[in-house]
Protein backbone atom coordinates (compact mmCIF):
# COMPACT_ATOMS: atom_id res chain seq x y z
CA UNK A 1 0.00 0.00 0.00
CA UNK A 2 1.59 3.69 -0.98
CA UNK A 3 1.20 5.81 1.47
CA UNK A 4 1.20 9.81 0.76
CA UNK A 5 0.43 13.14 2.82
CA UNK A 6 -1.50 15.37 0.61
CA UNK A 7 -1.31 18.93 2.22
CA UNK A 8 -2.56 22.07 1.15
CA UNK A 9 0.44 24.64 1.28
CA UNK A 10 3.95 24.51 0.69
CA UNK A 11 6.22 24.22 2.98
CA UNK A 12 9.35 26.25 2.85
CA UNK A 13 12.93 25.08 2.64
CA UNK A 14 14.14 25.35 6.26
CA UNK A 15 14.37 22.71 9.51
CA UNK A 16 10.50 21.09 9.24
CA UNK A 17 11.03 20.15 5.69
CA UNK A 18 14.07 18.79 6.59
CA UNK A 19 12.50 16.90 9.84
CA UNK A 20 9.86 15.88 7.45
CA UNK A 21 11.81 14.42 4.73
CA UNK A 22 13.88 12.40 7.47
CA UNK A 23 10.76 10.70 8.80
CA UNK A 24 9.82 9.87 5.41
CA UNK A 25 12.90 8.38 4.41
CA UNK A 26 12.98 6.32 8.15
CA UNK A 27 9.02 5.28 7.12
CA UNK A 28 10.30 4.18 3.45
CA UNK A 29 12.93 2.40 4.30
CA UNK A 30 11.06 0.31 7.14
CA UNK A 31 7.76 0.01 5.57
CA UNK A 32 9.35 -2.01 2.32
CA UNK A 33 9.76 -5.09 4.48
CA UNK A 34 6.02 -4.56 5.36
CA UNK A 35 4.29 -4.72 2.02
CA UNK A 36 4.59 -0.45 2.22
CA UNK A 37 5.03 0.94 -0.90
CA UNK A 38 6.34 4.77 -1.23
CA UNK A 39 5.76 6.99 1.31
CA UNK A 40 5.27 10.54 -0.09
CA UNK A 41 4.50 14.36 0.57
CA UNK A 42 2.08 16.26 -1.99
CA UNK A 43 1.41 19.88 -1.77
CA UNK A 44 -1.57 21.36 -3.37
CA UNK A 45 -1.60 25.36 -3.85
CA UNK A 46 -4.25 26.93 -1.51
CA UNK A 47 -7.24 28.87 -3.21
CA UNK A 48 -7.37 32.27 -4.04
CA UNK A 49 -11.26 32.70 -3.62
CA UNK A 50 -12.46 35.23 -1.60
CA UNK A 51 -15.11 33.27 0.56
CA UNK A 52 -13.95 30.58 2.84
CA UNK A 53 -16.55 28.38 1.73
CA UNK A 54 -15.74 29.01 -1.90
CA UNK A 55 -12.09 27.91 -0.96
CA UNK A 56 -12.49 24.36 0.86
CA UNK A 57 -15.04 23.58 -2.45
CA UNK A 58 -11.44 24.42 -4.79
CA UNK A 59 -9.14 22.58 -2.08
CA UNK A 60 -11.32 19.60 -2.16
CA UNK A 61 -11.59 18.90 -5.71
CA UNK A 62 -8.01 19.65 -5.93
CA UNK A 63 -7.67 16.90 -3.41
CA UNK A 64 -10.02 14.69 -5.29
CA UNK A 65 -8.33 14.99 -8.52
CA UNK A 66 -5.43 13.35 -6.97
CA UNK A 67 -6.67 10.43 -5.33
CA UNK A 68 -7.41 7.17 -7.13
CA UNK A 69 -11.19 5.30 -6.18
CA UNK A 70 -10.77 2.73 -4.06
CA UNK A 71 -8.33 4.60 -1.74
CA UNK A 72 -8.33 5.14 1.93
CA UNK A 73 -8.66 9.24 2.67
CA UNK A 74 -7.59 9.78 5.68
CA UNK A 75 -8.44 14.08 7.14
CA UNK A 76 -6.72 15.86 9.62
CA UNK A 77 -9.40 17.71 11.05
CA UNK A 78 -10.14 19.34 14.45
CA UNK A 79 -13.35 17.36 14.49
CA UNK A 80 -11.40 14.05 14.24
CA UNK A 81 -10.89 10.92 16.27
CA UNK A 82 -8.09 11.23 18.63
CA UNK A 83 -5.94 7.68 18.46
CA UNK A 84 -3.24 6.07 20.13
CA UNK A 85 -0.09 4.95 18.09
CA UNK A 86 -0.33 1.43 18.86
CA UNK A 87 -4.37 1.81 16.82
CA UNK A 88 -3.34 4.30 14.62
CA UNK A 89 -0.59 1.62 13.59
CA UNK A 90 -3.62 -1.05 13.71
CA UNK A 91 -5.84 0.79 11.29
CA UNK A 92 -2.92 1.30 8.42
CA UNK A 93 -1.83 -2.45 9.09
CA UNK A 94 -6.02 -3.46 8.23
CA UNK A 95 -5.79 -1.24 5.35
CA UNK A 96 -2.97 -2.80 3.95
CA UNK A 97 -3.81 -6.36 4.52
CA UNK A 98 -7.28 -5.85 3.44
CA UNK A 99 -5.81 -4.73 -0.15
CA UNK A 100 -5.73 -0.99 -0.03
CA UNK A 101 -3.65 0.07 -2.86
CA UNK A 102 -3.20 3.62 -1.16
CA UNK A 103 -3.76 5.21 1.64
CA UNK A 104 -4.07 9.67 1.63
CA UNK A 105 -3.81 11.47 4.81
CA UNK A 106 -5.12 14.84 3.65
CA UNK A 107 -4.01 18.25 5.50
CA UNK A 108 -6.50 21.14 4.40
CA UNK A 109 -5.79 24.67 3.84
CA UNK A 110 -6.36 27.22 6.41
CA UNK A 111 -10.12 27.37 6.43
CA UNK A 112 -10.12 23.76 6.91
CA UNK A 113 -11.80 21.20 4.81
CA UNK A 114 -15.00 21.02 3.03
CA UNK A 115 -17.28 19.05 5.07
CA UNK A 116 -18.84 16.92 2.06
CA UNK A 117 -15.11 16.08 1.17
CA UNK A 118 -14.75 15.11 5.21
CA UNK A 119 -18.13 12.47 4.61
CA UNK A 120 -15.78 10.38 1.76
CA UNK A 121 -12.69 9.15 4.56
CA UNK A 122 -12.53 6.39 6.38
CA UNK A 123 -10.93 8.35 9.55
CA UNK A 124 -10.96 12.06 10.56
CA UNK A 125 -7.99 12.31 12.80
CA UNK A 126 -7.53 14.89 15.48
CA UNK A 127 -3.85 15.14 16.80
CA UNK A 128 -5.09 17.39 19.89
CA UNK A 129 -7.49 19.02 21.26
CA UNK A 130 -5.34 22.33 20.58
CA UNK A 131 -5.00 24.23 17.37
CA UNK A 132 -1.45 23.38 15.67
CA UNK A 133 -0.36 24.93 12.48
CA UNK A 134 -0.31 23.28 9.58
CA UNK A 135 3.70 22.37 9.26
CA UNK A 136 4.13 20.88 12.84
CA UNK A 137 0.73 19.15 12.15
CA UNK A 138 2.69 17.79 8.93
CA UNK A 139 5.79 16.82 10.93
CA UNK A 140 3.76 14.89 13.47
CA UNK A 141 1.97 13.15 10.82
CA UNK A 142 5.41 12.54 9.05
CA UNK A 143 6.40 10.72 12.73
CA UNK A 144 3.08 9.05 13.41
CA UNK A 145 3.68 6.98 9.51
CA UNK A 146 7.17 6.01 10.94
CA UNK A 147 5.86 4.67 14.24
CA UNK A 148 3.50 3.05 12.96
CA UNK A 149 5.99 1.32 10.65
CA UNK A 150 8.04 0.64 13.85
CA UNK A 151 5.10 -0.97 15.55
CA UNK A 152 4.14 -2.76 12.62
CA UNK A 153 7.80 -4.50 12.41
CA UNK A 154 8.12 -5.08 16.09
CA UNK A 155 11.26 -2.37 16.15
CA UNK A 156 11.84 -0.42 19.73
CA UNK A 157 11.64 2.67 18.51
CA UNK A 158 8.39 2.71 20.26
CA UNK A 159 8.41 2.04 23.52
CA UNK A 160 4.17 2.99 24.60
Amino acid sequence: MKVHILAVGRLKDGPERQLVDRYIERAKSVGKQLGFGDVSVRELPESRAKQSEQRKKEEADAILAQVQDGAVLVFLDERGKSLTSEKFAQHMGDWRDNGARECWFVIGGADGLDKDLRQRGKLTLNFSNLTWPHQIVRIMLAEQIYRTMTILSGHPYHRG
